[in-house]
């Protein structure tokens, strides 16, 4: 649990999140219809979607077994037996007048998320994780003054995961909720895309003077960017702030972001669990887990993101911040742990694929797999020319460039890429002078050329030193092997 909290203009920001996890099923949570993205409206709704007399719900498996895998990866109980539930409430895009969800008895209860914000590290507890049904979309045509209904969207899987109260700013929230995004994308239950409606967040901000009860809260409902997440939050919190500092009191309703004014304006006022008058939903029966299965889906996961940290730890002995970074992908992760065994190098493996890697993939937009990635065995082809120091980090830099815009080659193994990467090497001329006879003329010429910084450094002065190994380099042109020339200086102005 969060224990620290910065304060603005001396309240304390409290927020919890509420995050709708459309689950990778390929139909509905209660029918068999299916739920590609991008149909024309009202193609994906059955007669059981439509509520009409007569029809029945039917649990989908493979919904309840993507619930067992987030417990599973956040160390939650799975109830054994849980109850589904009649959610009351009156929307046009809700055709049943009530949607199916979970109150008293989850699927998934407790647990919690870990994540690093800057060099802290935090962990955000779980109440719960509950399935239920998507409703439809208003669809609203202004240019002809209409709205419709599109069903396409009722009854899709979702799995609410619900936080406590425990992020104490935005920047924490969205750190949060970045996390949660890694783990339900890794282990294959989401996909993650927030554009289409995948994942969802709501997000509960209150503030409070610091020991004083929690506030009232108003809930940002569908954030569907982490950049906006950010901006509605903060300027949620800064209007509670106004708000309470002139004498008004904070009255609890759900309200939505606005991206084009950078304001939260009220939807509507809050409901509370009782105004939705939840009942057990008779149609359906208890949902039964047993333990057999349980251990069936554990067997079937991958690898988690927080297991395969603690053993880049202690396998690479790579420090946690690192570990951690290179595990918010699974592909990263998998492309990092192929060029650290291949180069035998991890931690040089683990600062290329932080640095130049993830500046590529940001620059170009694109993903680890692109053609214009370089692969693990190039990169651990590198990685074994710097480490031998035929190349500087410099010109390493230079020769990685040159294996972005080359074109791909499906190369056997690394003893070809080698070959590959030695020719760049030689032919753009950026080989590592390491010639001691070579590089002790060039430091002699340099001495004479520099008398006064000589006697400078030997005056105590360090920056002196500097100076001299910055006209070595220049002198050789750049291809002079730094430690070389450092230790190769000292021994000669020690003499």
């Amino acid at each position: 649990m969060t224990t620290t909290s910065k304060l603005i203009h001396g309240y304390e920001v409290v927020i919890g999140f509420e995050t709708h996890a459309q689950l990778a099923t390929q139909s509905k949570i209660f029918s068999r219809a299916p739920i590609a993205f991008g149909a024309e409206p009202n193609t994906q709704a059955c007669a059981v979607d439509l509520a009409l007399p007569g029809t029945l719900p039917v649990m989908n498996r493979e919904a309840v077994a993507c619930a067992i895998r987030l417990g599973l990866a956040l160390g939650s109980h799975i109830a054994p037996v849980s109850i589904f539930a009649r959610k009351n409430y009156f929307y046009p895009d809700l055709p049943k007048g009530y949607q199916i969800s979970q109150f008293e008895i989850p699927v998934v209860q407790g647990g919690e998320v870990e994540f690093f914000l800057g060099d802290d590290k935090k962990t955000v507890r779980l109440v719960r994780a509950h399935l239920e049904e998507d409703a439809g979309k208003s669809l609203h045509e202004d240019f002809i003054g209409q709205s419709g209904i599109d069903l396409n969207r009722a009854g899709t899987p979702l799995l609410e995961i619900v936080t406590e109260p425990d992020m104490r700013s935005s920047e924490e929230a969205v750190a949060y909720a970045r996390e949660l995004h890694k783990i339900v994308t890794w282990i294959g239950i989401c996909d993650g895309n927030m554009q289409e409606g995948s994942f969802r967040c709501d997000a509960n901000v209150s503030v409070r003077k610091p020991g004083g009860p929690l506030g009232t809260r108003r809930e940002i409902k569908n954030l569907n960017s982490f950049k906006f997440m950010q901006q509605a939050i903060d300027y949620e919190i800064r209007w509670q702030i106004d708000q309470i500092e002139d004498g008004h009191a904070i009255q609890q309703a759900t309200v939505l972001f606005d991206p084009d004014t950078g304001e939260t304006r009220a939807m509507r006022t809050k409901e509370d669990a009782a105004d939705y008058r939840y009942f057990p939903d008779p149609d359906l029966p208890p949902l039964h887990i047993s333990e057999q299965w349980v251990q069936t889906e554990r067997a079937l996961m991958a690898e988690l993101p927080r297991s395969m940290a603690a053993r880049f730890v202690a396998d690479y002995g790579l420090p946690e911040y690192d570990a951690t970074a290179l595990t918010q992908s699974k592909d990263i992760a998998t492309y990092f742990e192929a060029a650290a065994n291949a180069s035998g190098l991890p931690k040089l493996a683990a600062n290329w694929v932080m640095g130049e890697i993830s500046a590529l993939l940001n620059r170009l937009q694109v993903s680890i797999h692109d053609p214009e990635v370089p692969g693990p065995l190039e990169l651990a082809a590198l990685l074994r020319r710097i480490s031998d120091a035929t190349i500087s980090h410099s010109g390493a830099k230079t020769a990685f460039q040159e294996l972005v815009t080359k074109t791909r080659k499906d190369l056997a193994n690394l003893a070809e890429y080698l070959v590959e990467i030695d020719f760049i090497i030689e032919s753009k001329g950026l080989k590592q002078m390491n010639d001691t006879g070579a590089l002790e003329k060039i430091i002699d010429e340099v001495i004479a050329a520099n008398a006064d910084n000589v006697a400078q450094f030997r005056a105590g002065k360090d920056k002196a030193f500097n100076a001299l190994v910055g006209q070595i380099m220049k002198a050789s042109k750049g291809k002079a092997n730094p430690q070389q020339v450092n230790d190769l200086l000292r021994a000669r102005l020690a003499g």
